[in-house]
């Protein structure tokens, strides 16, 4: 009688058990804790500064880890394109979202704009060139100006569109110094290897060493907006939304100015 009492009980409690593990989870208690996610972020160099406060704050508020890839947007679009993960793409001029969305490689109706920037032309801050705006590029062969190489660098496409609006390309393009992002250019004049570079207005309040000679027209060149979308082979689709969410709140908004960026109320 023993016998049969204690396999009546093993019985009820090895049914019970699966019971108890459905309870859990309709609960909404689940099992095992998820690991975090992890985005990752291909970005424009220029905006280096403020996504490194934006990510703080950001990871401060939720368990999403954010993993930044900066570069040249051209730079960033071919490694897209040769399939180099990324969840979310943020790019300096329309151009390489437009072609990547053309490829059906982000998804188009994720598409914001984050900020607006200007162009400007600077020289190292204790300089005595006699460069105090972009028609002086034409003066002298001796010296040599940075700027970032047009072919992907979007403030080297529009600092092109610059000198080719100002009628002055075919004469200065033997002067310059191409990089391959514009950090670069701004390290060249820090350092005094160029007498001037072209640069965003964002990237020159980032230092003491450089000095503003002219702010370029933005009747110019084209306008400098930086969209952002969803790379469409991401995993993290809702995680990358949420983020785009955060970024286009006030409070992100508020960061972007920080640095000198324009965006929209």
């Amino acid at each position: 009688m023993m016998k049969k009492m204690l396999w009546c009980g093993l019985f009820l409690l090895l049914t019970a058990m699966p019971i108890a593990g459905c309870w859990r989870t309709s609960q909404g208690l689940p099992d095992s804790p998820s690991a975090p996610a992890t985005l990752n972020i291909s970005a424009a160099v220029s905006l280096k500064d403020v996504l490194a406060e934006i990510k703080s704050n950001y990871q401060a508020k939720t368990q999403i880890e954010l993993v930044y890839n900066f570069g040249a947007s051209g730079t960033l679009q071919k490694q897209i394109e040769q399939g180099v993960p990324a969840d979310l793409f943020i790019s300096a001029a329309p151009k390489q979202m437009d072609d990547l969305i053309a490829k059906s490689l982000v998804i188009k109706e994720t598409r914001r704009n984050l900020a607006t920037n200007r162009l400007v032309l600077i020289v190292p801050q204790n300089s005595d060139s006699r460069i105090s705006g972009f028609q002086d590029l034409i003066m002298g062969n001796s010296y040599k100006f940075a700027m970032g190489e047009p072919e992907i660098v979007p403030a080297g496409q529009y600092a092109r569109q610059v000198l080719s609006e100002l009628k002055i390309w075919e004469e200065v393009r033997g002067k310059a110094v191409f990089t391959k992002d514009v950090r670069t250019v701004l390290a060249y004049v820090e350092t005094g290897n160029v007498e001037a570079g072209i640069v965003y207005k964002t990237d020159a309040v980032t230092t003491n060493k450089v000095r503003v000679v002219e702010t370029a027209p933005q009747k110019l060149h084209q306008p400098i907006v930086y969209p952002v979308a969803i790379v469409t082979s991401t995993k993290q689709k809702q995680a990358a939304e949420k983020f785009m969410e955060y970024l286009l709140m006030p409070e992100s908004k508020a960061v972007f100015e920080k640095y000198g960026f324009s965006v929209e109320k």
